[in-house]
């Protein structure tokens, strides 16, 4: 099971997300044996962090946090049982893939139907997005 966390400011000079994020990660560390990462926002204002267990796409393009259109940024932990099915959709609408993981398809699923998408998922999750271009995480 992996591990996420998040952690948002209102000023980095106060609190420096990345230091909080690190730490949590080294906390979470025994959730993910397979790696880890952190995603930083433009801003500094906002930090993901990833401990991963593989389990859909075990290469490189399955790691987390992971980016998307340059505007969305997640970290999660689950298993979206109908990703596939919701995959095809998603082609059907224009959406391109890079790895075969669920984590791409909940992203691509955010960005067109925004926070309604978690209506259409069939597992277990928690997940924070990072909107870049509203600065907001949800």
């Amino acid at each position: 099971m992996c591990g996420i966390c998040v952690c948002q400011t209102i000023n980095s000079e106060l609190l420096s997300p990345k230091l909080v994020v690190d730490s949590m990660i080294n906390k979470l560390e025994h959730r993910g044996p397979d790696g880890n990462g952190t995603y930083i926002s433009n801003h500094n204002l906002l930090a993901l962090g990833h401990t991963r267990l593989s389990i859909f796409d075990l290469s490189e393009l399955g790691k987390q946090p992971m980016q998307y259109m340059d505007r969305f940024s997640i970290t999660f932990n689950g298993a979206i049982y109908n990703f596939l099915e919701l995959r095809q959709v998603l082609i059907s609408k224009g959406y391109i893939f890079k790895s075969q993981s669920d984590t791409e398809v909940i992203l691509a699923a955010f960005a067109e139907w925004g926070h309604d998408c978690v209506h259409r998922f069939k597992g277990m999750w928690a997940f924070a997005i990072w909107d870049n271009l509203e600065k907001n995480v949800s």
